[in-house]
């Protein structure tokens, strides 16, 4: 009988010190959350007692912990990217804007002719500017919504590639630029929109226009069962390209922000090409700016 009070004395004793340290933890655990709650910090939270169910609550709840704080994180960061890309819309935007309000004060001003109708045609021009800005502003919000679909059907790859090169035939007259071009001569097919596709390709030229110094290189090839168009441009300060930044919304490699554009090009074509199955990639060797445009070739009748 003495045998059994001692021992349920024992067993009364560890319980009782059991619950001592459980409180004593889980007041801890407590303190050591309100101090993260009101603290920026990465602390976590831990356990000196050997018990798997407590240690199994802790864990649970540093998992919750680190994903708030990921949480956290990315609203920090989605603030400073929205307040970044209100500066850059209004000072993109701003620019033009400017620049038409000047012209057409010039314009009432003038009694030359053919002063009014250089006016008019720069102010056409500056309109169209601005038109494009909106239009890649419109196609990039579209881009950004998951549940947005291109329908595609087989496009004549290489014939968009031709036509589009062709249509910037002005375009490099006036910068001086004679492109060289390397075009395979077989007949290239995509799955694809065909509108879409000549979106694609017309940012990459007006990027190569827009950044090239005075070449510019276009090639088209059939390679591993994928259709390629190269476009290629040289640059006057390489070192200015962040290449881990080609791609994303409102980059823009020259700091005094000279030109026109929203900083969409890249990334308008980037998301078109992979939401029609393709890719593009940018690469840079030397003074020598690269994008690779790439889709899986459609056999046509079989062929």
């Amino acid at each position: 009988m003495m045998i059994w009070a001692v021992a349920a004395s024992a067993a009364a004793v560890t319980a009782v010190t059991i619950m001592i340290l459980y409180r004593r933890q889980i007041r801890e655990i407590c303190r050591h959350l309100l101090f993260m709650k009101k603290q920026k910090t990465n602390m976590r939270l831990t356990s000196g007692l050997p018990f798997p169910e407590l240690n199994e609550l802790i864990d649970g709840i540093n998992d919750i912990v680190d994903q708030s704080r990921e949480i956290r994180e990315d609203v920090w960061n989605n603030e400073a990217r929205l307040k970044q890309t209100i500066t850059n819309l209004s000072h993109d935007i701003r620019t033009p804007l400017t620049s038409l309000d000047g012209y057409f004060q010039l314009l009432m001003q003038s009694d030359s002719e053919e002063e009014r109708q250089k006016y008019i045609r720069i102010i056409q021009t500056r309109i169209g500017s601005l038109n494009s800005m909106l239009e890649e502003l419109f196609t990039y919000t579209r881009l950004q919504d998951e549940d947005y679909e291109i329908e595609t059907e087989t496009v004549d790859f290489g014939k968009c590639v031709y036509d589009v090169v062709f249509s910037f035939y002005e375009e490099f007259q006036k910068k001086g630029i004679e492109p060289e071009a390397d075009f395979c001569e077989e007949r290239l097919y995509t799955m694809g929109n065909e509108e879409a596709l000549r979106r694609v390709l017309q940012n990459l030229i007006k990027n190569a226009l827009l950044h090239g110094n005075s070449r510019i290189s276009l090639r088209l090839f059939q390679e591993n069962g994928r259709a390629v168009f190269l476009c290629s441009n040289d640059t006057e300060h390489p070192e200015e390209i962040d290449m881990s930044q080609v791609f994303e919304r409102f980059y823009k490699a020259d700091s005094a922000r000279t030109h026109t554009s929203a900083g969409l090009g890249l990334s308008i074509a980037k998301g078109l090409a992979e939401r029609m199955g393709g890719s593009a990639d940018a690469s840079l060797d030397g003074n020598i700016f690269t994008v690779r445009l790439e889709f899986p070739e459609e056999k046509r009748n079989g062929k």
